[in-house]
C-alpha cells in the first residue's frame, strides 16, 4: 500500500487481520526510508505502529481525543491522518513538525514537546466533556518513561480520585531516551513478566458466570481477588489509585490490542491498558540500540543504519563539557554529575561508566534533579547538573527558590542553548537568560570557544561561588587548540577581540564568528567596529560599558535568544537607571516561538546574519553623523 495517499483513518475499521498486518510493513518500511534521509525520532516510532493503528481502529479520531505525550511517536498517527505525502519535508523549514500541531490537522489535539504532560490535559478535555454533557472518548498515550514524571503521578492521583472516565494508554517500552532508572521502571518490569493474574483472572471470571448464582459467587471472588492482587501482581498501584489496570498486552498484537481497548471502553472511569512495544521494531540498527542513541538522531544509511556525519573534525559541545567535567571529578570525589534522562544528549555515558559513584540520572525528573543538588551542595559537594536549556524551564522554582535563594555552590551545565533547529519551537533554548537573569545570586556565562569552555568550568568549580550557569549550543565546537594549564577567568569581566573606533557590538558564544565575519566585511569599507566577547551576561562588565558611555559609542548586541529581558535589555536598563544616553540596538528574538528547521535558515528570518548586522551598524553610523 502506498502510505502516502492515506487520507483519513477510516479505512482502518475494515481491513482483515492480514491487511492489517501488511499495512503496518508498509508503514514501517515507509518511515525508514523517509527518516533515513530527514532524521528523526525513528525509534519510538517503529515500535508503536500497530499500537498507533489499532487505537485508530478501536477509536474515532478527531471525535475521540487522542493525546500523545512528548509527542515523539505520533508520525504513525500523522501518515493515518494524511500527511504522509508530506513526510519528505519532516522537520524541515516550513515543513512538517515532528510533533503534533494543531495548526497541521485536525486529528492533533494536544501539542506537546515536553514529557508527562499528557494525563494532565487528558483529564481537563474529560472533565470539559462531561461538563458540557458531550460524549466522546478522551485517551492519553504515555511512555512508562514518560509516567515516572512527577507532574504525570500528579495527574493520575486526581484522575482516580475523581474516576474520570478516560482509556490511559501505558507505551512500556523500557526506554524514555535513554534505559529508564528508577523504583517505577522497576514495578513495570515485574507487570511485564506477570501474566499468571492476567490469565487466571480471565478463567475464574468465566467459570463462575455459568454457575447457579455464579453473579454472587464472582463478587465474593472480586473481593477476595482484591487481596490476592497484593501477593501476585504490582498492577494494584494503578488499581488503589483507582484506576482500572488492562493488561500486560502484546503491543505489536491486532487481537489482543482490540480485545484491550474494547475492554476499556465497556468500563465507566479510568482504565490504564499497559501495552508491552519494542521501540526501534522492524529495522535491526534500531532494535539493537541499548543506550538510547536511536531515540532521536539525523539522517542515516538505508543499509547500514550508519549515521551520516557532519563536516566538522571538532568535538560537540556536550563531549567538551562532559569530558572536561569527568577529568576534574577524577581527582574530586566532592564533583557529581547529575542528569535528567539525557546521559547520552549530554554525552555522559563514559562518566556513567567510569565514575558510578558519582553520577547520577535521575530520569525525567528535572525538578528533583535540581533540589537533589541543592541538598549536595549544602552538603559540601559540587553538584554538576547537566540539563537542556528547554528542560531546564520546567525547574524553575527550584532553581530560583532551591539553589538561588540559598546561594548554593551548583554548576549548572545548559546544554543546547540557542536555536536547535528541526525540533522547533518546544525545544528551542531560548528563554533561560531571560528567566535566570533576574534571579540575584547566579552567574550567567557563555564562552566563545572550547579552550575558554575548559577555563570557564575550572573557574566556575574552583574559583567562584554560588550557582553558576555556563551555557553551550548544541553541535560541534569551533575547533580550536586548548590547554592544559587551566587559568581562572577574570569574575564579571568581558574580552575586547578587536579594538574599533566607531560601534562596539557585543555578543558571546558561537555567535561571535558570526561578528568577525561582519567586521572583516565593513573593514572593506573603512569601518572598524569594537568586536566585544561579553562571556558573563551575568553579571554585566559594568566597567567597560562606563568606558563606553564616556567615549560615545554606539552598542549593538547580538543573542541568540529573547530580547525582553535578554542580554540587551540588561544593558539597557544599566544605562537608564544611571541616566546615560547611548544609542543602542538589540538584535534578537522578539516575542515569539522560533518554528522547525535549519538554524542557519531560522537564524536569517529573526536577523542574525551577516547582512542584516552589518545595516544595522550602518543605520547606527548614520543616526550618529545625523546627531552631530
Amino acid at each position: 500500500m502506498d502510505v502516502s495517499k492515506i487520507k483519513d483513518p477510516s479505512f482502518i475499521k475494515n481491513l482483515t487481520d492480514d491487511e492489517l498486518v501488511e499495512l503496518s510493513g508498509d508503514i514501517r518500511q515507509f518511515l525508514i526510508e523517509k527518516c533515513a534521509i530527514t532524521g528523526g525520532h525513528i525509534g519510538a516510532n517503529l515500535g508503536v505502529v500497530e499500537l498507533t493503528i489499532a487505537m485508530h481502529r478501536s477509536f474515532n479520531s478527531p471525535q475521540d481525543k487522542l493525546i500523545f505525550d512528548v509527542g515523539h511517536q505520533a508520525y504513525i498517527h500523522k501518515i493515518l491522518t494524511g500527511r504522509g505525502e508530506k513526510f519528505d519535508t519532516l522537520r524541515q523549514y516550513k515543513g512538517l513538525s515532528g510533533f503534533p500541531k494543531l495548526n497541521e490537522s485536525p486529528h492533533d489535539v494536544w501539542e506537546a514537546g515536553h514529557s508527562s504532560t499528557s494525563l494532565s490535559a487528558a483529564i481537563g478535555m474529560a472533565k470539559a466533556r462531561d461538563i458540557l454533557g458531550e460524549d466522546y472518548d478522551v485517551v492519553p498515550i504515555i511512555g512508562d518513561g514518560a509516567l515516572t514524571g512527577g507532574m504525570a503521578l500528579e495527574a493520575l492521583n486526581h484522575i482516580g480520585h475523581d474516576k474520570t472516565d478516560m482509556t490511559i494508554v501505558l507505551n512500556d517500552n523500557e526506554m524514555s531516551i535513554a534505559p529508564n532508572v528508577g523504583a517505577m521502571h522497576n514495578m513495570f518490569g515485574r507487570l511485564r513478566t506477570n501474566q499468571n493474574y492476567n490469565r487466571a483472572k480471565v478463567d475464574i471470571d468465566g467459570f463462575l458466570s455459568k454457575l447457579p448464582g455464579g453473579h454472587k459467587l464472582r463478587d465474593s471472588a472480586d473481593r477476595i481477588k482484591d487481596s490476592l492482587k497484593y501477593l501476585v501482581v504490582t498492577g494494584v498501584f494503578f488499581e488503589e489509585l483507582g484506576i482500572k489496570y488492562v493488561g500486560p498486552v502484546d503491543g505489536h498484537n491486532f487481537n489482543d490490542l482490540k480485545e484491550a481497548f474494547e475492554t476499556s471502553k465497556r468500563i465507566n472511569g479510568p482504565v490504564i491498558v499497559h501495552v508491552i512495544t519494542k521501540k526501534g521494531k522492524g529495522y535491526r540498527p534500531a532494535e539493537n540500540d541499548k543506550i538510547g542513541t536511536w531515540h532521536g538522531l539525523g539522517p542515516y544509511k538505508l543499509e547500514t543504519g550508519e549515521q551520516v556525519k557532519g563536516s566538522s573534525k571538532a568535538p560537540a559541545w556536550s563531549q567538551i563539557f562532559s569530558d572536561t567535567v569527568q577529568s576534574f571529578a577524577e581527582n574530586d570525589k566532592h564533583i557529581v554529575a547529575i542528569t535528567p534522562a539525557m546521559p547520552v544528549g549530554s554525552k555522559l555515558t563514559r562518566f556513567q561508566a567510569e565514575l558510578p559513584e558519582q553520577f547520577f540520572d535521575v530520569g525525567i525528573a528535572e525538578q528533583h534533579a535540581v533540589t537533589m543538588a541543592a541538598g549536595l551542595a549544602a552538603n559540601g559537594m559540587k553538584p554538576y547538573v547537566a540539563i537542556y536549556s528547554t528542560f531546564l524551564q520546567r525547574a524553575y522554582d527550584q532553581m530560583l527558590h532551591d539553589v538561588d535563594r540559598q546561594n548554593l555552590h551548583v554548576v549548572f551545565g545548559i546544554d543546547r542553548s540557542g536555536l536547535v533547529g528541526a525540533d522547533g519551537e518546544t525545544h528551542q533554548g531560548v528563554f533561560d537568560i531571560p528567566f535566570l537573569s533576574h534571579m540575584p545570586n547566579i552567574t550567567i556565562m557563555m564562552p566563545k570557544d572550547e579552550n575558554e569552555a575548559r577555563h570557564m568550568l575550572h573557574s566556575a568549580f574552583y574559583e567562584y561561588s554560588g550557582p553558576i550557569a555556563i551555557r553551550y549550543p548544541r553541535g560541534n565546537g569551533i575547533g580550536v587548540d586548548v590547554d592544559d594549564n587551566l587559568q581562572p577567568v577574570p569574575y564579571g569581566t568581558w574580552e575586547t577581540i578587536h579594538d574599533g573606533q566607531d560601534v562596539a557590538v557585543l555578543s558571546f558564544g558561537p555567535t561571535l564568528q558570526l561578528i568577525e565575519e561582519v567586521r572583516d566585511e565593513l573593514l572593506k569599507e573603512g569601518i572598524t567596529i569594537e568586536v566585544v566577547n561579553a562571556r558573563f551576561i551575568k553579571p554585566l562588565d559594568t566597567d567597560y560599558l562606563d568606558k563606553i558611555a564616556q567615549e560615545d559609542k554606539a552598542i549593538i548586541t547580538v543573542e541568540e535568544s529573547m530580547l525582553s529581558g535578554g542580554f540587551g535589555s540588561l544593558i539597557v536598563n544599566y544605562f537608564n537607571d544611571n541616566h546615560q544616553h547611548i544609542d543602542i540596538k538589540r538584535i534578537g528574538i522578539d516575542d515569539e516561538y522560533i518554528e522547525h528547521g535549519d538554524v542557519e535558515l531560522l537564524l536569517n528570518d529573526i536577523g542574525i546574519s551577516k547582512a542584516n548586522i552589518i545595516n544595522e551598524i550602518k543605520q547606527s553610523l548614520k543616526r550618529k553623523h545625523e546627531k552631530n
